[in-house]
């Protein structure tokens, strides 16, 4: 039947009818190899226990944060309190909580890891010397450690002290460390790299503050660019026509207008004069200088003896000034060494009120003498 309807398409159709008796020849064919390419039936996936297991993984997650959290908000244990724990530069947090264990703070090393971790706070925690006390929670610990809030030591060093004065006082300081305990004084200034043949002079009177249990050398480093710096800028601002040759001989002067004088009003008045005393040849004839000079031989009592004993230091004995700074001067009496106010004073004397009496001439500064030294009117 097919073949003869296809016969009967090509003669009434042509070439399109022979198309269309192919097509009804090979369907049956063609439909019975579709249906055997459909796959026979569908795979289910189970949703249930996936939907469950999804559950039950927030639940977990979620009392494990929970437990996180409590236990960051838990005051941690410390043997003593406060504590304090320094963490060195370069240190890393495994590092940090070693140090912070040691020192006597109970925490658990591997959960505060974590809980850095989770905060992204891992590589942030700042070195420097801390101080916890009772209360603290890791949360708050390392909060600390990330804001570096860092507990510091103060150290104020005098105007007008020695070195050795102040070496006494920092080789007390409890919050230091001690590197140059045992070591001489030119062995300080090789450690600090200086090309000096004294500290005296060159470190500048100030209240630092420092890391606990940060060195002494450091702190000596600070005080001595602080100078440094401070001196350069006086220098830079001077008067012109002053008998200095270079800084280090302003700084000179400058110590002994510290030792002369607490009295910031007179600062510039005595420099003032021996600015002038330097200009006309006079020997300066200072009374700091010679105690200075006699060093460890000086009882607290100035004699006439020890204006007439020669040292280096004796400005009664020696012309101009001394080779070195005698003390540790402040910016008033550095500024008053480079900047002196116009003045024809050659003579002072104190007054007894923490002032002086200043004098152009030997007779009027003998008058002042008598009036304010002898009690003579």
């Amino acid at each position: 039947m097919r073949l003869r309807w296809i016969r009967e398409s090509c003669a009434s159709w042509g070439s399109w009818g022979l198309l269309r008796g192919f097509g009804i020849l090979y369907r049956p064919l063609i439909d019975a190899r579709f249906r055997r390419a459909r796959p026979a039936c569908r795979l289910r996936v189970p949703v249930r226990p996936i939907i469950k297991l999804f559950v039950l993984f927030c639940v977990v997650l979620g009392v494990i944060a929970g437990y996180g959290w409590w236990w960051s908000q838990q005051a941690l244990t410390l043997k003593t309190t406060p504590v304090d724990f320094r963490i060195p530069p370069g240190t890393g947090l495994r590092g940090a909580i070693g140090q912070i264990q040691a020192a006597g703070v109970d925490v658990n090393a591997n959960a505060l890891l974590l809980l850095a971790r989770v905060g992204r706070a891992e590589a942030a925690i700042k070195a420097g010397s801390y101080s916890v006390a009772q209360g603290i929670t890791p949360a708050a610990l390392l909060e600390k450690l990330v804001q570096g809030k860092v507990t510091q030591g103060e150290a104020t060093l005098v105007e007008g002290w020695t070195f050795r004065q102040w070496r006494a006082r920092l080789d007390k300081h409890p919050d230091l460390r001690h590197d140059t305990a045992g070591l001489s004084e030119q062995e300080i200034i090789q450690r600090l790299g200086l090309k000096l043949p004294k500290l005296e002079g060159w470190l500048f009177p100030d209240t630092y503050l420092f890391d606990k249990q940060s060195s002494d050398l450091d702190l000596l480093a600070r005080a001595h660019r602080s100078m440094q710096g401070r001196l350069a800028t006086e220098w830079a601002a001077r008067s012109a026509g002053l008998p200095y040759r270079n800084p280090e001989e302003a700084l000179v002067m400058a110590s002994i207008v510290e030792k002369e004088t607490g009295r910031d009003a007179d600062r510039g008045q005595v420099a003032a004069v021996f600015v002038n005393r330097l200009r006309k040849g006079m020997l300066l004839q200072t009374d700091p200088t010679v105690i200075y000079g006699l060093d460890e031989q000086f009882d607290g009592n100035l004699r006439k003896r020890d204006l007439q004993t020669d040292t280096p230091y004796n400005t009664y004995t020696r012309a101009g000034l001394p080779p070195t700074p005698i003390s540790m001067p402040g910016s008033a009496s550095l500024r008053a060494a480079l900047n002196p106010p116009a003045s024809d004073a050659l003579y002072f004397v104190a007054r007894g009120d923490g002032s002086s009496q200043f004098s152009r001439t030997l007779d009027e500064h003998n008058q002042a003498v008598n009036r304010y030294q002898r009690g003579q009117k």
